[in-house]
């Protein structure tokens, strides 16, 4: 497309093709996966899908026969080590010790542990919630606190300054 300038020269005008709403949702996408609250989420999610089914497996391998406290224990400790590799990885994307990581990535899912341990015999003993029920509603509590842990804590870098 051609159109004539003040000064009588044609100059060639190109305007941009219209994104295809699949190179939209794609960009959306690319930014949404910047952001890495959404990357904890996401990962979270997966996360907590793993524990969930580890909790489970526990509960029907172990639990039936020792206790719902010896399946919380064995499913924290699966849970964390899969967890740490997930979030070091895809969300905080940092370098440095892994031993030292790994330790304050357990003392915040300590805190959820104790969290989870308190709760936990309260909701089934007391309130007569089901154990698999129970643990649903505790792991919600614990995406939280863990959010707050790990990115203030686990996986924080001090800035440095430029």
């Amino acid at each position: 497309m051609t159109a004539q300038a003040d000064s009588g020269v044609e100059v060639l005008v190109v305007r941009p093709a219209a994104m295809r709403p699949v190179d939209r949702l794609a960009a959306l996408g690319r930014r949404a996966l910047a952001d890495k609250r959404v990357k904890f989420v996401l990962t979270g999610a997966l996360n907590t899908a793993f524990g969930f089914g580890c909790f489970v497996a526990y509960q029907y391998l172990v639990g039936v026969r020792f206790g719902y406290m010896w399946t919380l224990v064995l499913a924290h400790i699966t849970t964390v080590l899969f967890a740490f590799m997930t979030h070091r990885r895809l969300v905080f994307q940092v370098s440095g010790s892994v031993l030292r990581d790994l330790w304050r990535f357990e003392s915040v899912y300590l805190v959820a542990l104790g969290i989870n341990a308190v709760l936990l015999p309260l909701a089934v003993e007391v309130a007569g919630l089901p154990v698999l029920v129970a643990q649903a509603g505790i792991t919600t509590l614990n995406a939280f606190v863990s959010w707050l842990g790990h990115s203030r804590f686990s996986f924080h870098r001090n800035e440095v300054a430029a």
